[in-house]
């Protein structure tokens, strides 16, 4: 056997020529169940407001379509090679507009791919876990984000008298500018606020205080 006769059967037999039809039903079938899954997942995950059925029903699709050509990809050498160089000139130019959209789709296209390999319990295994994580993560609390107290006053002493105040209503507090000119003082303040409203209206009351905005 010449060199290239080997090289050619070691090529050929990571091919399986003879792809069944229970195979393809099977697979399909796999990947359908696990992209409705998605489906309901992302809904119930998304926010009401970021929502979209059409990028939902993409994302149900998506494994369907990828297993699909794997499971051409698997057949055929010259259908591999084809595959290849069509989806090398695919230029996807719509911009995702979450970050968590990105997420469902890498998971997505993932499960068609490991179905399309007929390693379908390392494709429930993994949409079981990553829904887990997904909900477990969001019974981590948020950071409260900072504010920006911007405070105008006609007195320059009144720093001493609002520093209590925000200590008080504020978990933290830094003073980010503090411009001052004849009989005014204008202070930036970046807050992480227990209650703004509160801290907004003991600011205010306040004498010599123009004006307390809070951003």
């Amino acid at each position: 056997m010449s060199f290239n006769d080997i090289i050619k059967s070691s090529i050929l037999e990571g091919f399986d020529t003879d792809v069944s039809t229970e195979k393809i039903i099977v697979t399909l079938l796999f990947a359908i169940i696990l992209g409705i899954y998605i489906f309901f997942v992302y809904k119930y995950k998304s926010k009401s407001s970021f929502y979209s059925k059409d990028f939902n029903a993409v994302l149900a699709t998506l494994p369907i379509i990828t297993a699909g050509i794997v499971l051409a990809m698997q057949s055929n050498l010259v259908i591999s090679l084809g595959m290849v160089g069509a989806l090398s000139i695919v230029r996807f130019r719509n911009a995702v507009k979450n970050s968590m959209d990105l997420l469902f789709l890498f998971w997505s296209i993932s499960i068609g791919i490991i179905c399309g390999a007929s390693l379908y319990e390392i494709a429930i295994i993994l949409s079981v876990a990553t829904t887990i994580l997904l909900f477990v993560m969001d019974l981590i609390p948020n950071k409260k984000k900072s504010l920006l107290l911007i405070i105008n006053a006609n007195n320059t002493n009144i720093e001493k008298k609002l520093i209590p105040i925000i200590k008080e209503n504020t978990s933290s507090y830094t003073i980010k500018s503090r411009n001052i000119s004849k009989d005014k003082v204008d202070l930036i303040v970046e807050v992480r606020s227990k209650n703004e409203l509160e801290l907004v209206n003991k600011c205010y009351k306040l004498k010599n205080i123009v004006s307390v905005n809070l951003l």
